[in-house]
């Protein structure tokens, strides 16, 4: 496991830049650790929504991928996308993380599936109006980003008409909680409407390293509308009997009372 520097925790605005310094250069960090612990259960070619373990083979929010184009928004090491194309679409991935990118590529190596991806943030897609079919985003970029106006704007952006958009996001509610996988995660110690973002602050430099966003699920219904989407999903999956992993706040002891995890899905037009 990495040392990770002190840091101090607060709640309070950031800029759409703040939370780009910060959460890029905190994903290379943690880029290596995340896909030494997670990697077995995210598998090289597999699209796990979740912490959870529901998968798209399973939830089918996507819809049938053979022969679509297909971008992964906040595609880490590529594994969603690399299952995509195993079923027949042309899936690319975009990151902030260059650490992420080199993971992907590693094990573009070692599948003999490449994804081919880029470096870029979700508040400014570096492809053409009108290029993908599909568009989605697995625990990915949007809970990172300030100005998610723009990052919805840009998926509407690329997509092609009636083209799909799905996203898998921390439960709104889990904003009432600590973010504590024991019995002590299950005790309401702030308000759901509360949309201060969640900051870590480097002790010895005072730079924001870490930033996390809350929207409320009636925040993520207006985004989507006022952007032409219609949706057409929302998952809120059931912690499975006998799934013993803990992953950061997620575990059975809180997963069998509340949701962890929700997955939107919609339409354009």
């Amino acid at each position: 496991m990495e040392n990770h520097p002190p840091v101090r925790v607060e709640r309070r605005p950031v800029t759409e830049d703040e939370s780009r310094r910060a959460n890029g250069p905190d994903w290379d960090r943690y880029a290596d650790e995340y896909q030494s612990t997670h990697g077995e259960f995210l598998g090289d070619i597999g699209f796990v929504w979740g912490p959870e373990g529901l998968t798209e083979a399973e939830a089918g929010v996507l819809g049938d991928v053979a022969g679509r184009d297909v971008l992964e928004v906040g595609s880490g090491a590529g594994q969603c996308s690399r299952w995509v194309r195993s079923q027949g679409g042309r899936a690319y991935g975009l990151d902030l993380s260059f650490r992420q990118l080199q993971h992907s590529r590693r094990i573009d190596q070692d599948t003999g599936v490449v994804v081919p991806s880029v470096l870029g943030t979700a508040t400014a897609l570096p492809f053409a109006d009108d290029s993908f079919d599909v568009v989605f985003c697995s625990f990915g970029a949007l809970q990172f980003v300030s100005d998610i106006a723009d990052a919805v704007a840009e998926t509407a952006r690329v997509l092609r008409p009636r083209g799909r958009y799905a996203f898998s996001i921390t439960h709104p509610t889990r904003w009432m909680f600590p973010d504590d996988p024991s019995e002590a995660g299950l005790v309401a110690s702030q308000s759901y409407w509360d949309r201060t973002p969640y900051v870590e602050v480097d002790d010895a430099t005072g730079r924001v390293s870490y930033v996390e966003h809350h929207r409320t699920l009636g925040d993520w219904v207006g985004l989507l509308a006022g952007h032409g989407f219609v949706i057409t999903d929302l998952l809120e999956p059931e912690w499975p009997e006998h799934h013993d992993r803990v992953w950061g706040g997620w575990s059975a002891t809180r997963g069998q009372y509340t949701p962890g995890t929700a997955i939107f899905g919609a339409r354009l037009g």
